[in-house]
């Protein structure tokens, strides 16, 4: 079966992205991680977050996967010992001293993206000293993910779904050379979603449109791609729970044989609003174009469609608890939707503050009401407006 690998930038994150379907998650640790900007985990919470994953029968990853100047070896072979006494599924890593130290002590390694795998002679050569799996480069196409399994047999995960890098994987220096923060390790400033002023003329942009790979699920696993990796550990607890929902709902209806047309365009529109960027397959198919890029100004609008989260039910009262993230109010629409349920819609017909008052509007940030719901909702299901039939 087909692996759903989620991203986690902190323990809730990771919860809810293993709740939610994922088969596996990756993460950072405080050191050694291209996300030096996420929040990232302590050795204590690796092995917690491990704790919590096996006790699901599902695995962690952990990032180790910055370029390695002198300075940062020092610790190196400490923190990968941690790493493997916290019985972490597998690191995955880029330089050439860190995959072959983390095999020496017998840690499973994924190659990382930033190693710009895109052939199969690649991978022959990293298969040589141990490494089990192999992260494509983003521009690796559908012939390269075909030429490559043929060739080498190699467990491959591919992105599907998240932010595109402007430069080939693991190859920017764009961030070193306009801010002096290296983006090969962890300090990227993302350059290439800057906007430049030229004289006469639009405003300029180098960005790519985000990756959605949805209409071609079904073809990368008839090809044989092992793991579906969604990016985003700076992401919001909604961005991952709605990805994963989205994208396990969808893999179990290609394998169950039951995702309709309807489905997949429903599914395809919530994942369309969950981030403020256009979504495209980009290289899968075709080198990308225009169409698969910002080169001028843009407009990107953040989307208030989540307003808020399940944090416990009242089964006597039938009442579920809701901490508000944006504003809803009595006469919405709105659909929740969580772990082991359906999508569920609802018309908000009553909201009861703290104090047991009957208000008409949940207008205050992270504010706590509740809502009279015959259905018992677990912690961490989501409420959204309801905009898309299924």
């Amino acid at each position: 079966m087909t692996e759903l690998l989620s991203p986690a930038g902190d323990l809730e994150k990771l919860k809810i992205a293993l709740l939610y379907g994922a088969d596996a998650v990756y993460i950072g640790g405080k050191d050694y991680s291209l996300r030096a900007n996420a929040k990232n985990f302590s050795v204590d919470e690796i092995k917690e977050a491990c704790d919590f994953a096996h006790n699901l029968k599902k695995k962690v990853y952990v990032t180790v996967n910055i370029v390695f100047h002198d300075k940062d070896l020092v610790g190196l072979d400490e923190y990968l010992d941690k790493l493997k006494n916290a019985e972490v599924d597998a690191v995955i890593v880029s330089d050439i001293v860190a995959v072959t130290l983390a095999i020496r002590k017998k840690i499973p390694v994924i190659l990382s993206t930033q190693a710009s795998i895109l052939n199969y002679e690649a991978i022959k050569f990293w298969q040589s000293l141990g490494v089990e799996r192999f992260v494509l480069g983003r521009e690796a196409t559908r012939e390269d993910i075909i030429k490559i399994k043929k060739e080498t047999k190699a467990d491959i995960e591919c992105f599907i779904h998240g932010a595109m890098c402007t430069s080939i994987s693991g190859k920017c220096v764009l961030s070193n050379y306009t801010t002096n923060r290296d983006s090969n390790r962890g300090g990227c400033a993302q350059i290439c979603r800057w906007v430049f002023k030229t004289p006469d003329k639009p405003d300029f942009t180098l960005m790519s449109k985000d990756l959605n790979m949805v209409d071609y699920i079904e073809d990368m696993i008839n090809i044989g791609v092992n793991s579906f990796k969604i990016e985003g550990r700076m992401r919001s607890v909604y961005y991952v729970a709605t990805v994963i929902n989205c994208y396990r709902k969808i893999i179990d209806g290609i394998n169950n044989h039951t995702l309709t047309d309807k489905e997949k365009v429903y599914y395809k529109n919530i994942l369309d609003r969950v981030a403020n960027r256009d979504t495209v397959p980009q290289f899968y198919q075709k080198f990308p174009g225009v169409n698969e890029s910002y080169f001028q100004d843009r407009m990107e609008v953040s989307n208030q469609d989540f307003v808020g989260i399940v944090l416990d039910y009242d089964k006597k009262n039938k009442l579920v608890l809701i901490e508000q993230r944006n504003y809803f109010k009595v006469g919405d629409v709105v659909e929740f939707f969580g772990p082991n349920m359906e999508e569920y819609t609802y018309t908000i017909k009553e909201i009861i503050d703290e104090e047991g008052s009957r208000i008409d509007v949940a207008r205050h940030p992270m504010m706590h009401v509740y809502l009279p719901l015959d259905i018992e909702l677990e912690k961490y299901t989501m409420m959204r407006l309801k905009l898309f039939d299924k």
